[in-house]
């Protein structure tokens, strides 16, 4: 299989890393301006403008936005209609992810001060949470979970759901998935469209709080454009895995653990990172082997000539050292004593331990959500959780003790500023003596 082959002891190795691992964040000016169109449309023309868009881009023939809402008979028949092994699939995937994301809630808390003053924080819900959940090429049960689940958990008090029917089909397994997640109102709407009614609201949509889930380019830049108005989860990249082994792994594994990624498409990256020579060459025939049996072959083919690679690195130091370079979404470490080399890793949307773990199972089951940071923003950022669904508020409450005391701290530090206001203000709370 075409790749790019790599060792970390060459000279330009760190130019030919850097090169194969960058992303451009350069927009596509097109479609940043088709996208403004269609925000401005959605924002003054409202429902008129969604099924003008849905008809346009899904190839559907609607006349009226109420063939576009699932109410939850629709979501309840899905779930009764699918195989009682996909329905048991999902219900325990949903269990699973729920209790990790229990553990994630956050809870308001306070203190007083010795004259009485009260500090603290005070944990809310959002009011409303949008999620985007994708449709069209492929199905995604599991962003349903993912998505609507930590917002269930942090207590938010309407859940819209938003994905694309083309040409009037959507999956019943992501029906079913929101009727487990517990949707309030899902749309068969997508897009920028879709984004935009989240943002804006419509006569039938109603505007949400925060806009969370991956999409396309075009559901990308709208929630690029959209921020400031509502809150988004990240502008998400490719999908990305970086896997780190010893050489003591079935190579057939491995490969099967970078294909994973490779599949979703052509612009996904999937690399591994061994100091053993001969099971880089052995994941390599492995590769080719098994690609031929996958539906996705051609995908897999054009990400990994583009934007795979097989690293050979000098010891287990170097490559922990190479993951932390290239913060991947998802990094697994197929090595011995997994654990104590997790604790070197600075930088991974998640970290799969062992040999046993492919990152697959945490796409679907495990518990910790799928929704990763991508394009090395890892470095900065989490993954999607309770979190981003709770505002935090602090609280301040002054005694007639406690604001004597820091008035006369706020003051100098007002007048130091110019700012005579605040001084005058925190000086009429000075007790008098």
């Amino acid at each position: 299989m075409e790749t790019t082959w790599l060792n970390a002891q060459d000279a330009d190795f760190d130019a030919k890393l850097a090169a194969l691992t960058a992303w451009s964040e350069e927009r596509d000016e097109e479609v940043a301006h088709r996208v403004r169109g269609i925000l401005k449309g959605v924002a003054q023309r409202g429902d008129v403008a969604l099924v003008e868009y849905t008809n346009r881009f899904d190839r559907r023939d609607v006349s009226a936005m109420d063939e576009l809402v699932v109410d939850q008979a629709q979501l309840q028949a899905a779930l009764a209609r699918i195989p009682a092994e996909q329905r048991e699939a999902l219900e325990a995937a949903a269990d699973r992810v729920r209790r990790y994301h229990e553990k994630q809630k956050q809870d308001s808390w306070h203190y007083r001060e010795a004259d009485g003053t009260l500090l603290g924080q005070q944990v809310t819900p959002l009011d409303r949470a949008g999620i985007y959940v994708p449709g069209g090429k492929a199905a995604y049960p599991s962003s349903v979970l993912m998505n609507a689940l930590p917002a269930k958990v942090a207590g938010v008090g309407e859940i819209i759901m938003v994905s694309p029917a083309p040409e009037g089909i959507i999956n019943d397994m992501v029906l079913a998935a929101a009727a487990i997640a517990g949707v309030d109102k899902l749309f068969t709407l997508g897009g920028g469209q879709a984004v935009a009614a989240l943002a804006y609201g419509t006569e039938t949509v109603p505007a949400v709080d925060k806009i969370v889930g991956p999409g396309n380019i075009y559901v990308a830049e709208a929630k690029r454009q959209v921020f400031g108005k509502v809150g988004i989860d990240m502008i998400a990249g490719p999908s990305e895995i970086l896997v780190v082994c010893d050489g003591k792994t079935n190579p057939d594994w491995i490969a099967m653990d970078l294909f994973s990624q490779a599949e979703h498409d052509e612009e996904a990256q999937a690399i591994l990172v061994s100091p053993d020579a001969d099971f880089l060459k052995q994941v390599a025939q492995s590769m080719e082997t098994l690609a031929a049996t996958l539906e996705r072959e051609t995908i897999i083919r054009t990400s990994m000539k583009h934007r795979g690679a097989l690293i050979q690195v000098k010891d287990l130091d170097q490559a922990i050292e190479i993951a932390n370079r290239i913060a991947s979404e998802h990094l697994e470490l197929s090595i011995d004593d997994a654990e104590q080399w997790a604790k070197k890793v600075r930088h991974a949307g998640a970290i799969f331990l062992g040999r046993h773990t492919p990152e697959a199972l945490g796409d679907y089951c495990a518990g910790p959500n799928h929704v990763l940071p991508t394009s090395a923003t890892a470095r900065f950022s989490s993954p999607l959780g309770v979190y981003d669904f709770q505002k935090r508020s602090s609280l301040i409450g002054c005694s007639p003790e406690g604001a004597s005391s820091l008035a006369k701290i706020a003051s100098p530090l007002a007048r130091g500023e110019s700012l005579t206001a605040h001084a005058r203000s925190a000086e009429y709370r000075i007790k008098k003596r």
